[in-house]
């Protein structure tokens, strides 16, 4: 499961901005003009660019459980979003042989419709208990399991070094051996990075830490970033999702900073910090300022940030606040992956630009049938898909100047049927 959940509104603060004084009087234009003026066209960091030359803006999408899978990547992507990030994926189902790896991948998907080539760049994010399994699940990712069969990732979760090789399934393959001694990912078109995640809030598992309950224990987390780091090939980056301490006592921000330097000391190229604790989980703002502190102490290191972002101004101004290098958009893009096209038209020198219905409408057909496409091995393709869409329709819908009854139409959707019926009532056939 990934952990950037959009949570109910039982468990989660409704979207608001963050503790950041001041940071709402900054002006996103100007920002924005700023970067471009440092970077060049984008506005992006130059030490993220060299090392994923696609990464060429200051924002992304992260991975959320249950939205952000290729049919959700692909739209954000159509819109200027450079780069995406899996949903958070666990060790074990991926050595398992589960479907969290098959989530992660678009490459079996009909020849009609748009399939890996147009979803990348893209980073994997794993999450898990034990070094060894993270280790092996990392390099089943990068070679997307199609060098070994799922017993031979197993068996590599019991060796001394579990390392991403040349010998396995494709030996012969000269080529493949050559991308592999030169330090590059065995599988052309692979993952551009592998993120592991240390924030998500979730439980522990046979009280086994994961995700940010590592921050109690972080010698445990450092074995894991060590793993990984040593089990990919060097030209692959290796990077850390965190939240800003697992609470709000001297102890544990000490356990960030400690972890936080750590990461960097194993050679991972950049930390995504998010501005809540881990036991805040989703309720009350987050905080910019530790991540403005992190980044006035460190500004040799690439930092990103994260943490109610739910509109493009506010991408602007985390970056201006904070000084991060680029910023994870997360529960901000479900059903708007119109905050891409609106930074691109602030990096560009234009005003934002918000939706059409004709916009809206062609966005919603595409979304539709991509999901149909990455669904077609279900029993009833157009069923789960119509169910699963329900959820996108509804945060859609905030868009539409009849936002409540379409949201209201969205919630009774069971087929291609209800759902092109809605377009047709709501969305006509204006011209995009």
């Amino acid at each position: 499961m990934g952990c950037q959940s959009n949570s109910s509104s039982q468990n989660a603060t409704p979207p608001a901005f963050a503790i950041a004084d001041g940071a709402q009087e900054l002006d996103p234009s100007a920002i924005a003009s700023d970067l471009v003026d440092r970077f060049g066209p984008g506005g992006m960091d130059p030490r993220v660019k060299a090392l994923i030359p696609g990464f060429d803006a200051p924002f992304f999408q992260a991975g959320l459980a249950g939205y952000s899978d290729a049919a959700m990547r692909i739209i954000a992507r159509r819109h200027g979003c450079p780069i995406c990030v899996t949903e958070a994926l666990l060790d074990r189902t991926l050595l398992d042989g589960g479907k969290g790896f098959a989530k992660a991948d678009l490459g079996e998907i009909h020849d009609n419709v748009p399939g890996g080539d147009e979803d990348h760049p893209l980073i994997g994010q794993i999450m898990g208990s034990d070094p060894a399994e993270m280790a092996a699940a990392a390099i089943k990712m990068i070679e997307q399991g199609k060098l070994r069969s799922n017993k031979e990732y197993r068996k590599l979760a019991e060796s001394d070094e579990p390392r991403a090789t040349s010998h396995l399934g494709l030996g012969e393959d000269a080529d493949h051996a050559t991308r592999v001694a030169s330090g590059q990912s065995p599988v052309p078109s692979s993952f551009a990075a592998i993120d592991v995640n240390l924030a998500c809030p979730v439980k522990k598992i046979s009280k086994k830490s994961r995700g940010g309950h590592w921050l109690r224990e972080p010698e445990g987390a450092i074995e894991i970033l060590q793993a990984v780091r040593d089990a990919v090939p060097d030209s692959i980056p290796v990077t850390v999702k965190m939240r800003r301490s697992y609470d709000d006592t001297p102890e544990m921000k000490q356990n960030f900073l400690y972890l936080f330097d750590a990461a960097y000391d194993l050679g991972c190229a950049w930390v995504v910090v998010h501005g809540r604790t881990v036991e805040q989980k989703y309720v009350g703002p987050s905080r910019w300022d530790p991540l403005k502190e992190l980044v006035d102490r460190n500004p040799e290191r690439i930092i990103m940030g994260s943490g109610d972002v739910w509109d493009v101004n506010q991408i602007f101004r985390m970056i201006a606040y904070t000084g991060v290098s680029g910023v994870s958009v997360a529960r901000g893009c479900i059903g708007n992956p119109w905050i891409f096209r609106q930074a691109r038209d602030l990096l560009e020198g234009r005003e934002p630009r918000e939706p059409t219905i004709g916009e809206q409408r062609a966005v919603l057909e595409q979304h539709f049938e991509l999901a149909l496409a990455v669904n077609k091995n279900f029993r009833d393709p157009e069923l789960h898909t119509a169910k699963n869409m329900r959820k996108f329709g509804i945060k859609f819908a905030a868009h539409h100047p009849q936002a409540l009854e379409v949201k209201k139409s969205f919630i009774y959707v069971k087929s291609l049927d209800d759902w092109e019926e809605i377009l047709k009532k709501y969305y006509g056939m204006q011209p995009i």
